[in-house]
């Protein structure tokens, strides 16, 4: 794959729900900026992708703009598997482009690895993988080949959340001390592709929703997680697998706080918010209380319209927000995305651009040392969350899901060169 410009091309792996809603239209609105030159979109199969290249927003949204699709749906039958078909588009790239993950998570860890050693750049949908030693090894692989890995966790850019972590290290709230959260999607989850992946054995409404608020935590306070509990209802799908559909987590840290975690996908389609979501946390000072406080369900605009729109969970009366995500007339004709999800993601991508711009014309060592050293500083910053700054999220994965298979038994992190899980053990 040649680059018709100097920008990097881009291949997304992964043909679902979020490429549709979040990730295409913002590397779309990249393209029509010039940040990024050629897209790719390579799926298991062809029926997603035709989905995508009809899908009357984007189009409606980027006329004229379209990706090369692997397989091409106009040429194999829609349910055709290629399960090894994103090797050849990835192989086929120059080095140092950039390739997208957005697939379920347990399939994330050999897709970027696949991608590291084919010397791309990457950026992958949260969580990075579900163990801590597969985001080391991410981590030392990239940072041999002088490439950059970024992890979307939308919600770091949500400008509440950066409002509060400013705050609280500047001590505005002094220290954390309890708090809740909740994620809970809504109920027609279950009838789309959730049902053939989100299954007991391979992730659970904790691991995928709940890493939000956790990674939250940290990214506002620097606290680290320490103990990790997780209760979960496991429920049949609508294809009859199981999946862990109701998660209940208590997650303490480092300074003995605790926050409380639920999720689900239960809320109901026709509710008039997409989801149930927000978090609360009581902090303490001298001998004073503080308190930091997310609705993110409530974001102040409510809409009462004539007929439901066609979408899954389209409703009458709605509640939309306008901050996560959302695509708005914009000048010159079109629409452009606006809100924290296309800011994550064009935050990440340009930071993998910039990392080739500032070395382009560097060769050998020098550029590799070049390179590491402006990937070390955004794992410094930590507004990016990257596998050398944000591994507690894999430590908090696999704490959660040994604990999940072991009817919520409490799960101790321990950090340092031998760095794990394991059963908590009590005092006799």
């Amino acid at each position: 794959m040649t680059k018709k410009t100097g920008k990097p091309n881009v291949t997304i792996v992964g043909g679902g729900m979020i490429t549709r809603i979040q990730v295409l239209p913002s590397i779309y609105q990249l393209q029509r900026v010039g940040v990024i030159s050629d897209i790719s979109i390579t799926a298991l199969n062809a029926a997603p992708l035709k989905v995508l290249a009809e899908d009357e927003m984007l189009c409606k949204g980027f006329a004229g703009q379209r990706f090369t699709p692997y397989p091409d749906f106009r040429k194999v039958a829609p349910d055709e598997n290629f399960p090894e078909l994103f090797k050849d588009v990835v192989s086929a790239m120059e080095p140092r482009n950039i390739v997208v993950t957005a697939v379920p998570d347990h399939l994330h860890y050999p897709m970027i690895k696949f991608a590291l050693e084919q010397d791309q750049h990457v950026l992958t949908v949260k969580p990075l993988v579900l163990s801590y030693a597969q985001a080391v090894e991410i981590e030392k692989l990239a940072w041999e080949r002088g490439l950059f890995v970024g992890v979307e966790y939308h919600k770091r850019f949500d400008d509440r959340s950066l409002m509060a972590r400013k705050a609280y290290r500047a001590g505005r709230f002094g220290e954390f001390r309890l708090g809740t959260a909740r994620l809970h999607e809504c109920w027609y989850y279950r009838h789309s592709n959730f049902q053939n992946w989100m299954t007991c054995e391979n992730s659970d409404s904790f691991s995928y929703i709940g890493c939000h608020y956790t990674d939250l935590v940290s990214f506002i306070t620097g606290l680290m997680p320490h103990r990790v509990s997780v209760a979960g209802i496991a429920e049949k799908y609508p294809n009859g697998k199981k999946g862990f559909l109701w998660t209940d987590a208590r997650v303490t840290w480092g300074n003995g706080a605790i926050m409380n975690v639920q999720n689900s996908l239960s809320y109901p389609d026709d509710a008039p918010t997409g989801n149930d979501q927000g978090m609360t946390m009581y902090c303490q000072g001298d001998d004073i209380g503080a308190m930091i406080f997310h609705d993110d369900k409530y974001r102040g605009v409510k809409h009462s319209y004539i007929s439901k729109g066609e979408g899954a969970g389209e409703t009458i009366f709605a509640e939309p927000s306008p901050d996560y995500f959302k695509m708005i007339p914009t000048v010159g004709g079109g629409l452009a995305p606006v809100g924290y999800g296309y800011r994550s993601i064009a935050t990440i991508i340009r930071a993998a651009c910039g990392i080739e711009e500032k070395t382009a014309g560097i060769t050998g060592e020098k550029a590799l040392a070049a390179r590491r050293t402006l990937i070390k500083e955004i794992d410094d910053e930590g507004l990016i969350a990257t596998p050398a700054n944000s591994a507690y999220n894999e430590l908090v994965m696999e704490a959660g899901r040994l604990s999940i298979l072991n009817d919520g038994r409490e799960v101790e992190i321990e950090y340092g060169e031998n760095a794990g899980v394991k059963f908590r053990e009590y005092g006799r």
